[in-house]
């Protein structure tokens, strides 16, 4: 008896491997999936910036000039934030502040990436007005950090600039190959008709970019497992709206049997009880027994990082 409809998942066109650079950029789904990655032992950068939506305030924080002072405010209690970048960018000066965002983009260049896992919430976007009209002084931001409403106009972005933003991060990363993904998060808020048509938009500009791009560009069916796999509320979050830690492992376990190449399932397979040990939480972290296991556990890390020559 078939009880699934399981989503066809296309081959990368070149399988991660354990030596891969994996980047990960994008939605609250790349920082969980990355989260996956590197909890499995693998490298990978995840969300250099904080969560990113849509791919406009992607582009924006690769591209314009982080030093400008006008991508920074200071809020009520005394720190500063980027408006590019999510929350967690934030310092007690503005050159603390400027600093944190130019290394973030310092380290994505610096690990330079050979493949980057882009994942798209939605295709709205907030544009910064800080004379209260849309001009020249107004900005795309990436978030806004809960300030004032009346400061942003809330806009989306047409398939065609959709096309033009996912074109133009395939051209800022020539050599890396691209996998593309769209989230499964509802976004309630729009209505669950607009959040759809969001998620059209995406997807029809994913297929085109990729079209266009066929050495470099493809696209990884997360949004279509958790629609049409699962299909199933007890896979989301008790919000309903965000997948739930069950459907993330599922997704993760789907990607790693279509897009690793054969060396590294063996090694995600070695290292799996020792990811379950390392994550151990003893009753008595201090006790000889507890001692003896963290020595013992260290010492299969070890040899297993000398099996598959990776380093620690």
């Amino acid at each position: 008896m078939k009880l699934q409809t399981p989503v066809e998942i296309p081959s990368l066109l070149r399988p991660l491997s354990l030596r891969s650079r994996i980047a990960f950029i994008g939605s609250c789904f790349a920082q969980n999936v990355g989260a996956k990655m590197r909890e499995s032992g693998m490298p990978a950068l995840v969300n250099p910036f904080g969560v990113l939506y849509n791919p406009q305030s992607i582009v924006e924080v690769l591209t314009c000039n982080l030093i400008d002072d006008k991508y920074y405010f200071e809020d009520g209690d005394g720190r500063w934030h980027c408006w590019l970048t999510d929350s967690h960018f934030n310092a007690s000066t503005l050159d603390a502040c400027k600093a944190g965002v130019v290394s973030a983009r310092g380290k994505l260049i610096e690990w330079n990436p050979d493949t980057l896992i882009i994942t798209l919430g939605t295709n709205r976007y907030y544009r910064r007005m800080p004379d209260g009209q849309c001009g020249e002084a107004s900005f795309i931001v990436g978030n806004c950090h809960k300030q004032p409403q009346a400061e942003f106009e809330e806009q989306e972005l047409s398939l065609d600039e959709c096309i033009k933003a996912l074109d133009l991060l395939c051209q800022l990363f020539p050599k890396a190959q691209i996998v593309f993904t769209v989230s499964p998060y509802r976004y309630a808020k729009y209505g669950f008709h607009d959040s759809r048509l969001a998620k059209a938009a995406l997807l029809l500009a994913v297929d085109e970019v990729c079209r266009r791009h066929p050495e470099q560009a493809c696209y990884f069916p997360a949004y279509e497992i958790v629609l049409d796999e699962l299909r199933d509320y007890r896979f989301y979050a008790p919000d309903m709206l965000h997948p739930s830690p069950q459907a993330i492992d599922y997704i993760w376990e789907r990607f790693v049997d279509q897009c690793v190449d054969s060396e590294t399932h063996r090694y995600l397979y070695d290292y799996e009880p020792i990811r379950k040990a390392l994550m151990h939480r003893p009753e008595d972290p201090d006790s000889p027994s507890a001692l003896h296991f963290r020595e013992q556990t260290q010492k299969k890390l070890q040899e297993l990082m000398a099996k598959y020559n990776i380093e620690l």
